[in-house]
């Protein structure tokens, strides 16, 4: 968005929406600056509100729960591996083996430096969160799965919705089991995955042939 509640297309978010959008980002704002100066564990929603600027009641509202904030962050972090992903497709048209290892270099960059990644990698066994990417991952899962399905959908990849489907949901999958067991030095992750999962990409491409980017139907700014 240029500014907030219009979209770069020109057509206006109403003004409801555009509001509640601005309170998430300004919460989950507040609580990674949070994150960046104290564990996890030693946070309440009473300091997430007073850093937001909100009351504990606004909070409660929009998140229910401390589990709801956590499951709001969380997330957040895995629209940053779709918007990853989505850039290294835009900068390697044609490539798929570059666009996966560059997005995924980019997104376990990304996860290392986060507050929320490090507090639960760090200090006490944290239980919620560990939940949030293994036993409770399944909204995590979908949400990323369905925006990086219409990437591969609406890119030079051009994939029907069942391809996007699976190399999505195989590519998120993989990923978020990377947080809580981060890549070690001596795997070269990024490539590894680039070498498993870009084969699937180059069939579809070889297939249906490259799209170029910016024609007909090609909407990869999801």
């Amino acid at each position: 968005m240029s500014v907030a509640g219009t979209p770069r297309t020109g057509s206006r978010i109403p003004y409801q929406e555009a509001a509640r959008e601005l309170l998430r980002t300004s919460v989950l704002d507040g609580m990674r600056e949070l994150l960046t100066e104290r564990d996890w564990s030693k946070i309440t929603l009473g300091d997430v509100a007073a850093r937001a600027g909100v009351s504990r009641q606004t909070l409660y509202n929009e998140f229910g729960s401390r589990a709801g904030l956590s499951q709001a962050y969380a997330l957040r972090l895995a629209d940053e591996l779709v918007d990853h992903v989505r850039e290294a497709l835009d900068d390697n048209v044609g490539d798929a083996r570059a666009a996966i290892r560059v997005g995924m270099t980019g997104f376990f960059f990304a996860a290392a430096a986060d507050p929320l990644v490090r507090s639960l990698l760090a200090g006490e066994m944290k239980p919620d969160l560990l939940r949030l990417i293994t036993l409770d991952a399944g909204p995590l899962l979908e949400h990323a799965t369905a925006r990086l399905a219409h990437v591969f959908q609406h890119s030079w990849v051009n994939a029907t919705d069942e391809e996007a489907d699976v190399i999505a949901h195989a590519l998120v999958r993989i990923a978020l089991s990377y947080i809580p067991n981060p890549p070690v030095p001596e795997r070269d992750a990024p490539a590894e995955m680039s070498a498993l999962l870009s084969p699937y990409v180059e069939a579809i491409v070889q297939v249906r042939g490259l799209r170029p980017p910016g024609g007909d139907g090609d909407h990869s700014g999801a």
